[in-house]
């Protein structure tokens, strides 16, 4: 009473066909210009320059910073040890 009822399989097929695939032969890629190839490759080397001379001139000025700040911190030790002296 609360069974489904599946449906009957369909009938499987007793003659069995073969399809055979045939690759069409490989064009050679001798007619493509490389251009278009050629100008991504550029423009990836370009990028890398640019991000490496943007990180280089990042780097040269923490490094300013740095020691332009240490200076500034031995000075400032000079003139209040030299004012307690005193």
């Amino acid at each position: 009473m609360f069974r489904p009822k599946l449906p009957d399989a369909p009938p499987l097929p007793t003659t069995v066909t073969a399809q055979q695939h045939v690759q069409a032969p490989a064009v050679p890629s001798a007619g493509r210009p490389a251009a278009p190839y050629v100008g991504v490759g550029v423009v990836a080397v370009a990028a890398v320059v640019v991000v490496g001379v943007v990180l280089t001139a990042l780097l040269a000025a923490v490094a300013v910073t740095a020691v332009s700040v240490a200076i500034a911190a031995v000075v400032l030790r000079s003139l209040v040890n030299g004012a307690n002296r005193r």
